[in-house]
């Protein structure tokens, strides 16, 4: 079934991307400060404290959210505790300008999964669509010369990214799954602190993981409080709230295709910071994602 998109559920589908894109950026200037899996569970106990006051009243016995733990488990695993501490482990070793453009294959993974897991046609529209949206990442990221793709090189993170992109596309089709009581689903508060409660537990044990093999150390610092905050309100609360109401309402499909604003974004938010005016290119890579996505979703 084809869903409308209205000019709200775009606004909500495009609020993520540019959130991401800044988490993407401040996670690689962290990342010697503080270790990549404490990182995630630092960043979701904080939006765990922030949600608490929301949407408390989910944790109460009769709330509905223990009746159906086990479907909020697993999207505390794949969207709280994989997800980003796959993505935090992968600007470990890559780039940002790497880990976008792994990112950008999402819609072609949502398809795939789509298809394979939860039995959904993949129409010649959608195709269609991937293709233009993905010919716009590329030219961001490559500045305009498609050839310097071919010259970028490929680390270990990148194969981080490629498995936090299919557990994204996994949650993402997870959200739309019937089963959760309406009380929870209809407060979105509620609805994220539950899969949260699960999440900050998965993370808690990654951690834990890190801390045992490895030897990580933490640099405490007023710039990392400053990032901590931002990543737990920015980037989790308020790009989940957003990503959550618009794969509602347009479906996992259509969103995956906003995704790949997010390295537009990334290439904006650079050229802000080093004083650079944007290019040509990346108006002409607006249009193409923004194409993908019009001709992805049209009835």
């Amino acid at each position: 079934m084809t869903r409308k998109i209205t000019p709200m559920t775009a606004l909500m589908l495009t609020v993520p991307p540019l959130l991401w894109a800044s988490n993407a950026v401040i996670g690689r200037l962290i990342h010697e400060w503080v270790p990549p899996m404490t990182l995630n569970l630092l960043r979701w106990s904080l939006a765990l404290i922030i949600l608490l006051p929301l949407g408390g009243w989910v944790l109460r016995r009769g709330s509905g959210l223990w009746l159906h733990w086990r479907h909020f488990a697993l999207l505390g695993l794949l969207g709280v505790g994989l997800y980003n501490s796959l993505q935090y482990l992968a600007l470990q070793s890559s780039t940002p300008i790497n880990v976008t453009l792994v990112a950008s294959s999402m819609p072609v993974w949502m398809l795939v999964i789509g298809r394979l897991f939860f039995q959904t046609r993949i129409a010649i529209r959608q195709m269609v669509g991937a293709g233009l949206s993905i010919v716009g990442v590329l030219l961001v990221l490559s500045r305009g010369d498609l050839s310097q793709i071919l010259a970028m090189q490929w680390v270990v993170g990148d194969l981080y990214m490629i498995a936090a992109t299919i557990v994204w596309s996994f949650y993402s089709w997870m959200l739309t799954q019937p089963g959760v009581p309406i009380a929870i689903r209809s407060n979105w508060a509620a609805f994220l602190l539950a899969q949260v409660t699960f999440g900050v537990f998965w993370s808690s044990a990654f951690s834990s993981g890190e801390w045992l093999i490895t030897k990580p150390q933490i640099i405490w610092s007023w710039p990392l409080a400053g990032a901590l905050i931002f990543v737990s309100l920015g980037p989790a609360i308020i790009a989940f709230r957003c990503w959550g109401a618009g794969v509602q309402k347009a479906g996992p499909t259509v969103a995956g295709f906003f995704s790949n604003l997010t390295p537009l974004f990334a290439a904006l938010i650079s050229t802000v910071f080093l004083g650079e005016m944007p290019h040509f290119y990346h108006l002409l890579a607006f249009f193409l994602i923004i194409g993908g996505i019009i001709v992805s979703s049209r009835h």
